[in-house]
């Protein structure tokens, strides 16, 4: 990308409005080499939201051009989410693309993930981190969270009915109408909003599918420690167990119910 200045200006409104949302948290360092690598010409407009970064996370993303709304206070990742798409709904996005900033995945499947999704092919694309083991754990991977990723991912298929690659990746597209729809504002302010967000995409009857999505580990990228990731896990199941108590009727959730502001058609 040759002029990141020139992204907010560059229409798209023949394909539709594209949105691309990065959820910040300390991600100085790696912002300008994400959105280098985002195709000339493939979004109308990047907004960055920051979670009260210690670091001069805003400072750089305002001298790229990007939009910028600060937190006054930590929200946690679910949280910043949530702002992220209502800021892209507010501003008209057809398509929204989530990318974290902190360069581990790999920002030119963007016009792609897109593109599926403006044919009707499916309304939510994942990048896929896992196409072999043996890439996976060469990329950097941690073995421990390689494992954790194909045992809840393996759940989560036969829980929800779906042939996903990996459910807990940070490279996500949906349509507006995902959006518009599924109630997202009733999740949870932590990592486990991901989850919760799928998992209500299968409930109310959209298209998933994904995307292999090179993905690079190394020191700056964001990554949640051991105990956060057994707890992640846990949670992770509590949410499949939730969307079958409330699929059978057992046990009805807030997160699976409609209201006037979120109707399916």
């Amino acid at each position: 990308m040759s002029d990141p200045d020139s992204i907010s200006n560059n229409s798209l409104s023949v394909r539709g409005r594209v949105i691309a949302v990065m959820p910040a948290y300390n991600a100085a360092s790696t912002l300008e080499r994400t959105v280098a690598d985002i195709p000339e010409g493939s979004v109308d407009e990047i907004v960055l939201v920051d979670d009260c970064s210690s670091d001069n996370t805003v400072e750089v993303a305002k001298r790229l051009g990007l939009t910028v709304i600060q937190h006054e206070r930590n929200k946690g990742y679910g949280g910043n989410q949530k702002t992220c798409y209502r800021y892209a709904l507010d501003a008209g996005a057809d398509y929204v693309v989530m990318i974290h900033p902190d360069y581990q995945y790999d920002s030119r499947v963007i016009p792609v993930a897109t593109e599926l999704i403006r044919l009707g092919i499916c309304d939510v694309i994942l990048g896929s981190r896992i196409r072999t083991r043996a890439e996976t754990l060469s990329g950097g991977m941690p073995f421990y969270k390689y494992v954790a990723n194909r045992f809840l991912t393996i759940v989560e298929n036969i829980a929800l009915g779906q042939n996903l690659g990996d459910f807990h990746s940070g490279f996500r597209a949906y349509s507006r109408k995902v959006l518009e729809t599924i109630p997202f504002d009733k999740n949870s302010d932590d990592f486990i909003f991901d989850t919760q967000f799928l998992a209500q995409a299968v409930r109310f009857g959209f298209k998933l599918s994904d995307i292999p999505v090179p993905v690079r580990y190394f020191e700056e990228a964001s990554s949640i420690n051991f105990r956060r990731s057994a707890r992640y896990g846990i949670l992770t199941l509590a949410v499949m167990l939730q969307f079958w108590l409330n699929r059978l009727k057992i046990w009805k959730s807030d997160l699976f119910s409609q209201n006037q502001q979120y109707l399916v058609d």
